[in-house]
């Protein structure tokens, strides 16, 4: 019961994870700029947005136009929703809470270790992306005008918890001992039990 548990924290983890990995992939602020007291500009992976009180966006219009950042980080926070939605699927199928593969506990667990390693591969896509955008957020400040340059905004906080959440669930998955316990436990019932032809048939140690 103690592992069946941790593997459903461990799930909603990653599922928490995946939600803000996606929230933050959409968000425009990855980045921002000030420009007097109340002009903002914000610059995200898809679109940039502008104003005063009443804000304008526009979508990116040409790929390669795009600082090579924002095509790095866009493509490998992506990489990383299409890893969640696999690990998603398979740990499904993995967990004990669910009637998938109950005839095969040892492949039972094995799935559900091998959704944990593919959201702990996802959430390190995660963090390290936008760790170096932020890096080249950071270099880019330093180097040039500070009014002129960017700052990295709401939306690298919002990926890096998703990242770390999305580890931290799956990490709970595929955990090997948490997946084992069960099919261990099983095997020791089924030592302990008498056999059934033993129980059925008591005269049949008598001549």
């Amino acid at each position: 019961m103690a592992s069946s548990g941790l593997q459903l924290l461990g799930f909603f983890l990653s599922l928490v994870g995946l939600a803000a990995t996606v929230a933050a992939t959409l968000m425009v602020e990855w980045k921002k700029q000030s420009q007097g007291k109340t002009h903002r500009i914000y610059e995200g992976l898809w679109m940039s947005c502008s104003g005063n009180e009443r804000t304008t966006c526009e979508l990116h219009q040409s790929l390669l136009k795009l600082p090579t950042e924002v095509q790095a980080t866009r493509a490998v926070m992506l990489l990383s929703i299409l890893l969640s939605a696999v690990a998603l699927l398979v740990s499904t199928v993995g967990m004990k809470c669910t009637h998938f593969m109950d005839e095969k506990p040892d492949g039972k667990s094995t799935t559900a270790m091998t959704g944990g390693i593919l959201f702990i591969i996802a959430g390190l896509l995660t963090v390290v992306i936008t760790s170096w955008y932020v890096s080249k957020i950071v270099s880019t400040f330093q180097v040039s005008h500070r009014l002129e340059s960017f700052e990295f905004g709401k939306a690298v906080f919002v990926s890096w918890a998703g990242g770390l959440l999305t580890i931290a669930g799956g990490a709970f998955l595929g955990c090997r001992r948490c997946s084992r316990a069960g099919s261990s436990e099983s095997l020791s019932v089924n030592h302990l039990l008498p056999s059934s032809s033993s129980s059925s048939n008591p005269n049949s140690n008598y001549v």
